[in-house]
Formats: C-alpha cells, structure tokens, sequence
C-alpha cells in the first residue's frame, strides 16, 4: 500500500476518482492513514491490533473535510494510545453511549418491540414512566439509585401519586414496571469491559420493602349497599358536567353489569356490540384483544342494553357533519375514549364507605353472581373471562368458550337482583334507565 505524507495539500493531489479504492498510510503517524474511493471520497482511519488479543482493528475515524488532517492525527493517537490498553475503541464508543442510555429510552425501546406487549400492557408502561417517574425520564438509567427506589417507593405507598391517600398496590405495581425496564436495559446494553450495563437492579433493594397489600377479597360494594348505589349513579346520570362525565358513569355502570377489566370496557368499540330486540340472546360485545386468552363473545343482559342504546351515536345528517366516534365511551382525550372513571368512582366509594376503584365492580359483580344468584363459579368464570380449569378437560377441549350467549339468563340474573336492590332502596320506586336522544 502507498505511503504518504497526510497533509491537506497531498489529500487534495490524491483525491481523485479512480479505479477502486486505495489506502495511503501516513509516513508520519504509524497506522495513521487516508482511504480514498473510485468516486474520490476520503476517509481518515487507524489500524492498529488490540493488547491482549493478538486481533487487527482498523476504524474508520471520519470523512476528509468533516475531519481535519490534524484533528483526524490526534484521534488516531488516542486510538493507538487504547490498542495499547487492551480497549477496543469501537467497543467504548457503544459502552459511552450506553452509559447515557435514558429510562425513557430504554422504555420505547422495549415496548416498541414488534409483536412482544399489547397495547394496553405498552400504555401501562408508559403511564408509569411518564407520571410515577417523570423526574428520572430522561435520566441515565445507570443513575437511579438503590436510596432514591426506596424514597419514591415510600412516597407513594404513603401518599400516592397525587399526595391524596396511600396506594400500596401503585407503588408496588410501578415498581415491578422499573425492575423490568432496568433488566430490560441490563440485557441489551454493555459497559466498556463487556459486563452488563446495570449490575445490580436497585429495584431489588425493596425486596424487604413490598407493600403489604392484605386481602383483596373483601374490595367489594356490600349486598345493603348496591341499590342505593345504583341509584346515586342515575342521579347524576340525569345531570352531567359533560359528555366524558356521562361516559365515567356510564362506564362504572357497565362494569358493574359486566365485571369487565377496565381496558375491556374503555376501548370497546361498536364494530363490537350487537342489540338485537328480537332475541336477548343474540346481544352481545366482543372481545379480540384480551389481557389473557383468545377472543370472546360476552352476552348481555337488558339493563347493559339499555345503557348501550342510550349511548348510541347519531347517524350524521349531512356530509359536513363530524364522523361519530367509534369508541362506546368516547373522550376529548388523545385516545380518543375514556381511560378511567376516578369520579364516578369516587361517589360510590361515599355510598358504599370504602375507597373502591374500578376493578372493585368486577370483584362486586363477582359477589353478586354466586353470593346473590347462586350462579355457580363455573359460569361466573366464563362470564368474567376466566378459563376452566387445567384439569377441567372436558370444558377446554370440547366446549366453545368463545361465544357464550348460553350465559345470557345468568347475566340477566345479575341485571335483574341490582334493579330489586335499587327498588329497595328507592321504597319500590325504581330509578330506571332514562333514554337519551
């Protein structure tokens, strides 16, 4: 190969389209050298063999031009000066950069994974990083410290998110999300000696640390309690503050007629939802993307019928008029629907005198069906989505567990207990659902 005095004057001279590419190494600087291409570009590089491993690396430092012949010199020594040291500079280069690897990095790296996270397990990720952690976000994930996951995890245990009441469940379940995106990050990122990028997860700092979060078998609407809950959410069905206030309560109601998930009942879409008044058993909402198991057609009772006519968009009259929203619980928000009922929840937990969320109507519809019904457990877990039993064979191999309009009495069952407690509690004057135009 030729040599050449690298400087500005020679690169210009060489530079020139030829045949195919020629490497010049400087007569100077020992494995200092100039690769210039049949079209005429030029690039600095520096070959030298790494300590320790007997192994040849040339890397290519920078385009001539970008790179002046001096600054090009100077990184080749302190390339040379690391082929010394044993240390692959391609190798630190990586290991630097992922020393600056963000936790909000790291978490669209692992959500946007093709095919590996539904989407609502990537928004519950997300949700966390951007509230529970909003201040690490854009922090090196190497520097969230084993003391600062202990404080945020005593904040909010004691206070939750907003500082308003403890939240044992939400620290514990933002926490789980945090271990997995630092082991996530340990996997994938590599220091500059080969070790992973986190050593130690400092998650792991709360393993004597876990919130106790006792039973949860008790988070239910008390038998006593359900008319007059009920009721209280017609009332202020009558009078909301807005089209997403309505879409809350009604929501919290559906839940309550269904023991659906909250992601299930916010994201249902009426592509998904069929009313037919000739045949109870022929109504129906579709479930395709479960949190666990293959899609499923729940039936519906009246009560649900009548919240869903209720909440049917208008057909548009004219060409100038906005396309309804697809959503059955639509919203102004990003999403396009509603993603919780906080408000509507927070009136049933002052009836009912315990702080409830959402997920709570499952556990209370769960009660009201085999307490209240008597409808044995192994309907009440299909109606909830819950497969049979591993060693029930029968049911998972020759049972259709998808389409279960068979279950439509049971539900019916449940919609017609809830409406006699209402009257109970309304001295036999039902509070029924009002039709809206």
């Amino acid at each position: 190969m030729p040599k050449l005095k690298l400087t500005k004057t020679n690169i210009d001279r060489v530079r020139k389209p030829g045949r195919g590419t020629t490497l010049y190494w400087d007569t100077e600087t020992r494995g200092f050298g100039l690769r210039v291409t049949a079209s005429g570009a030029a690039s600095f590089v520096v070959q030298g063999t790494i300590a320790g491993e007997g192994k040849e690396l040339r890397i290519t430092i920078g385009t001539y031009g970008a790179w002046s012949v001096d600054d090009a010199r100077r990184r080749a020594e302190e390339c040379k000066h690391q082929f010394e040291d044993g240390i692959n500079p391609l190798a630190a280069k990586r290991a630097d950069a992922a020393m600056k690897v963000s936790l909000g990095e790291t978490l669209e790296a692992y959500v946007t994974r093709p095919g590996k996270l539904k989407a609502s397990t990537a928004a519950e990720y997300r949700r966390h990083v951007d509230q529970v952690f909003t201040g690490w976000k854009d922090k090196p994930i190497v520097s969230i410290t084993r003391d600062m996951v202990l404080e945020r995890h005593r904040e909010l245990v004691e206070n939750g998110l907003e500082g308003k009441r403890a939240a044992p469940a939400s620290a514990n379940a933002a926490m789980v999300t945090l271990r997995i995106l630092i082991n996530f990050a340990s996997r994938q990122y590599r220091r500059a000696d080969g070790s992973p990028l986190v050593l130690h997860n400092p998650v792991d700092v709360l393993k004597d640390h876990w919130a106790p979060l006792g039973s949860r078998t008790d988070r239910y609407i008390d038998r006593r309690k359900i008319g007059e809950v009920w009721n209280k959410l017609h009332e202020a069905r009558e009078i909301p503050k807005n089209k997403d206030a309505l879409a809350g309560i009604d929501l919290t109601i559906f839940a309550l007629l269904t023991g659906a998930r909250r992601d299930e009942m916010t994201t249902l879409t009426w592509d998904r939802v069929n009313i037919d008044d000739d045949d109870p058993s022929n109504c129906w909402w579709h479930l395709d993307d479960r949190k666990r198991g293959d899609p499923i057609w729940l039936p519906l009772s009246s009560q649900a019928v009548a919240l869903l006519k209720s909440r049917m968009p208008k057909p548009k009259e004219s060409e100038d008029d906005p396309e309804p929203s697809p959503y059955v619980f639509p919203s102004w928000s990003k999403t396009g629907h509603i993603t919780d009922a906080s408000a509507p929840m927070e009136l049933v937990g002052k009836v009912a005198g315990k702080h409830l969320s959402l997920h709570d109507m499952r556990r209370t519809y769960t009660n009201i069906a085999m307490r209240e019904c008597l409808i044995e457990k192994f309907r009440t877990d299909l109606l909830t989505g819950h497969k049979p039993a591993q060693e029930d064979v029968t049911a998972r191999n020759y049972l259709d567990l998808a389409r279960l309009d068979w279950l439509q009495p049971d539900v019916q069952k449940v919609g017609n207990w809830i409406e006699q407690q209402a009257a109970i509690a309304a001295g036999a004057n039902v509070v029924s659902l009002a039709q809206r135009a």
